[in-house]
């Protein structure tokens, strides 16, 4: 049987309300991860290791930075006719920009039209994770379901935390009820503390997907998303599965990081996954160089770990430090620093994530944090020591008590 012709659809046009400060400046997806990346990152990645090299990537929402990494990062063979193609919402078929997920591909349709796909896969641009979606494509084949979604386990209590999938007891591949958010389902039969919580990625029959696609725009009731119109249109005529992310194999994976997904949609979510990187055996593993993350490279020079003046000497433990950065006499434990950040003599960094250009003056304490780029912390200067006092200077404190300095923010 010939290979099927896919086309990969990436929507990268959230708004991502809950991640502010950190998206007041740039779309989720270009939201800077791990130190060297960025969010949208990890969605192509897994679907260029998974050897689909044909991509547009949908965007919206105060893209410069994000089209912008996408073009400079992202630079396909166009000899052998793949790409990585940024599209920017057209208003192709009427006056309004994009209304919901669906409505973005709706919009985008000529995509489809131009590539002629067999299969679309459609997945989300701001969750940290590898999956090899080629696996999820041939089960989908296999299964003659017009519409397939793929599916995480999650513990019973975060039920309305997400979309649920309940499935068909006579045959547990067909999905039988799609819900958002509901109040609480039933565990599964294997696992019945678990429930299976959709990741956001999908599978389609391309015709299908037009069909579907088609209709709902015709709808004045729905809300023109993927997850809450498009995929309870396929479940209500029988042809939607479902792909159990458990049984996704990739290459390099670890007991620990195997089936790892965190979706980063809220700050504490955003700094959790961070703090899942640092350890030892870390809970996701960036170093899995058979599956690896691809991102812009930096022309920084190695980070340096040097004596500030009065010789105490600067160090990092279970921490990641990205290029260019520069701990001189300062003390750095369980952090992620990206590019060009600066730690001075004497000063702190405990369990924070500080981004790129940042820097730490001398006899500075940054506790349990997250700064923002181009951020100038002064000598002495205390952040995430109290959280009262953080909130009255204008950072942002999180329920659980994280402090977030936003981009390039000036201390008075």
């Amino acid at each position: 049987m010939a290979a099927k012709k896919v086309l990969a659809v990436v929507l990268a046009g959230g708004e991502g309300k809950r991640l502010m400060p950190l998206t007041a400046d740039r779309a989720k997806p270009a939201v800077p991860f791990a130190g060297s990346y960025r969010l949208v990152d990890f969605a192509l990645s897994n679907l260029v290791n998974s050897g689909y090299l044909k991509i547009v990537v949908l965007t919206q929402y105060k893209s410069h930075s994000l089209d912008r990494h996408v073009s400079e990062t992202w630079r396909m063979s166009t000899q052998l006719q793949n790409y990585v193609a940024s599209v920017p919402a057209q208003q192709r078929v009427g006056k309004n920009w994009f209304q919901g997920s669906a409505d973005a591909i709706y919009q985008s349709l000529n995509l489809i039209y131009d590539a002629r796909p067999d299969i679309v896969v459609v997945i989300g641009a701001d969750h940290v994770y590898r999956m090899d979606f080629q696996q999820m494509v041939e089960e989908h084949v296999a299964s003659g379901a017009s519409a397939s979604v793929a599916a995480v386990r999650q513990p019973l209590s975060l039920a309305d935390q997400f979309g649920v999938i309940e499935t068909d007891p006579a045959d547990r591949s067909k999905i039988a009820r799609f819900v958002e958010k509901p109040a609480s389902t039933p565990g599964l039969p294997d696992a019945p503390d678990s429930f299976l919580a959709s990741m956001g990625n999908y599978v389609f029959t391309a015709d299908a997907l037009v069909n579907a696609l088609r209709h709902d725009a015709e709808r004045l009731d729905s809300k023109h998303d993927m997850g809450g119109d498009i995929v309870p249109w396929f479940v209500d005529r029988n042809e939607a599965a479902v792909y159990d992310f458990t049984n996704n194999v990739i290459p390099g994976s670890t007991h620990d990081d195997h089936q790892y997904w965190r979706d980063v949609g809220t700050l504490d979510s955003y700094y959790d996954a961070h703090m899942d990187l640092i350890s030892p055996l870390p809970a996701f593993n960036l170093y899995n160089l058979e599956w690896p993350i691809y991102t812009r490279q930096s022309v920084s020079p190695p980070a340096k770990f040097v004596r500030g003046s009065s010789g105490g000497s600067g160090y990092a433990h279970d921490s990641i430090v990205a290029s260019g950065s520069l701990i001189s006499g300062g003390a750095v434990t369980g952090s992620v620093l990206a590019t060009d950040v600066q730690v001075h003599e004497n000063a702190t960094v405990a369990d924070s994530v500080l981004m790129d250009t940042v820097t730490v003056g001398a006899g500075a304490t940054v506790r349990r944090s997250i700064i923002d780029k181009n951020v100038h912390i002064p000598d002495g200067e205390r952040i995430g020591v109290d959280p009262e006092a953080d909130r009255a200077r204008g950072f942002t404190v999180t329920d659980s008590g994280l402090t977030i300095v936003r981009k390039g923010q000036l201390f008075g």
